[in-house]
C-alpha cells in the first residue's frame, strides 16, 4: 500500500511550497498518522523560514523527522496531531502528538508519538512541545510557596511558563514584554503585566524568554540579591553582552540556562522524555492554554501564511494549520 501526501517545505529562505510526499505501508513497529493540526512557532519557524539560522547551529536545530538541510531546501516543523490510522490495535483510531513537519499524513515509529488525553481538544494538543519546554524549566529552577516571579517574555514559551506558575500556590507572577498588546494576553492566564520600564523589582526568580540582550539585561536588574535569572532564549550565534559587576556579583546572583533538549536534571534519573511529554499533554487540559493559539489557516495556505508570520503582517504566538479538507 502506498499513499501521496503532502508536505509543506521551505524551497528557498523566504520562499515555500507544498510537495508530494508518497508514504509507505507502516511496518510493525510504525503508525500511519492522518495530520488534523499542526502548529507554527513563529519565533523558530519564522527564523528558519527566512534563512536565519547560523551555519553553527545546523546540527542543534534540527527537528527530529526534518528533511533536507539548512537553509534550504528543507521540510522543517514539530508540532504535529493526527488520528492514528494504521499501526498496533491500542493505537488505532487515537489521537496522537508528534514532533513532526506540516504534511497531511506520515508514517513514524510507534514510540515517536504520544497518545493525546480525551480530555485535551485536538487542536489544543499541538501546544504539548511548548508546554514541555516551560515543564522542564520550571524542573530546572522550581519556585516556592510564595515566590515574587517575572516572566521577561510573552511569546509562546514565556506564555507557557506563565500559565504553568499561576497555578504554583501563593506564587505571584508578573509578565513583562515591550509589547503592550501582551497585556490582554496576561489577564488570560491569570498573571499581572507589565512593561519593562515599569516592571516589579525584587523578584525571587525571573524568567528570560525574549531572545534580547535588552531584555536578559532587565533581568539582572529585577531578581532580588541572591535569586535566580533562568534563561530559556536561543541567541544563535549572537553574542550578548551584560553587565556582570555592580549588583550581579554583589547580590550573588545566578544566570542559568534551561534547555528542553535534555531532562533536567532533578528528574533525569526518574523520568525521561515521553514522561515529560506525557505530563504536558495532560496539563493541556486546562482551557487557559487557549489564549497561545492566536490564528488559524489552512495547510493549502501556508506558502502564503509563512511569508506574513515572517515579517509580521499576521501577528501570531501559535497559528494554527488545519488540515480538514485534505
Amino acid at each position: 500500500m502506498t499513499w501521496t501526501a503532502r508536505a509543506f517545505w521551505l524551497r528557498t529562505p523566504g520562499e515555500g511550497e507544498i510537495r508530494p510526499a508518497p508514504l509507505s505501508a507502516p511496518g510493525p513497529d510504525d503508525v500511519l498518522v492522518r495530520a488534523r493540526f499542526s502548529g507554527v512557532s513563529r519565533g523558530t519557524e519564522t527564523l528558519v523560514f527566512t534563512g536565519g539560522v547560523p551555519t553553527s547551529q545546523y546540527a542543534v536545530m534540527r527537528a527530529p523527522h526534518q528533511e533536507g538541510d539548512f537553509p534550504a531546501p528543507v521540510k522543517y516543523g514539530y508540532l504535529s496531531v493526527g488520528t492514528v490510522e494504521d499501526g498496533p490495535p491500542h493505537l488505532r483510531g487515537r489521537t496522537v502528538f508528534c514532533l513532526h513537519p506540516h504534511q497531511t499524513g506520515y508514517v513514524v515509529p510507534a514510540d515517536a508519538v504520544a497518545v493525546v488525553p480525551d480530555e485535551v481538544p485536538a487542536a489544543r494538543a499541538v501546544l504539548a512541545g511548548t508546554v514541555e519546554t516551560a515543564v522542564n524549566a520550571l524542573w530546572d529552577v522550581p519556585p516556592l510557596v510564595g515566590d515574587r516571579v517575572t516572566v521577561v517574555g510573552a511569546g509562546m514559551v514565556g506564555a507557557a511558563v506563565a500559565a504553568l506558575l499561576a497555578r504554583f500556590p501563593g506564587v505571584r507572577v508578573q509578565l513583562v514584554d515591550v509589547d503592550p498588546g501582551r497585556a490582554v494576553l496576561a489577564d488570560a492566564l491569570g498573571v499581572g503585566f507589565a512593561p519593562p520600564a515599569d516592571a516589579a523589582t525584587g523578584r525571587d526568580l525571573v524568567v528570560h524568554a525574549s531572545a534580547t540582550s535588552a531584555g536578559l539585561r532587565r533581568c539582572l536588574e529585577l531578581v532580588a540579591p541572591e535569586g535566580t535569572v533562568l534563561e530559556l532564549s536561543w541567541y544563535g550565534d549572537r553574542e550578548v553582552t551584560l553587565p556582570l559587576g555592580a549588583e550581579f556579583h554583589s547580590g550573588r546572583l545566578t544566570l542559568r540556562s534551561s534547555q528542553v533538549g535534555r531532562v533536567a536534571p532533578s528528574r533525569r534519573s526518574s523520568r525521561g522524555y515521553h514522561d515529560r511529554l506525557a505530563l504536558a499533554l495532560d496539563l493541556l487540559a486546562d482551557p487557559v492554554f487557549d489564549a497561545l493559539l492566536t490564528g488559524e489557516s489552512r495547510f493549502a495556505d501556508l506558502p502564503d501564511v509563512l511569508p506574513r508570520l515572517a515579517d509580521g503582517r499576521l501577528p501570531a504566538l501559535c497559528h494554527l494549520i488545519t488540515y480538514d479538507e485534505e
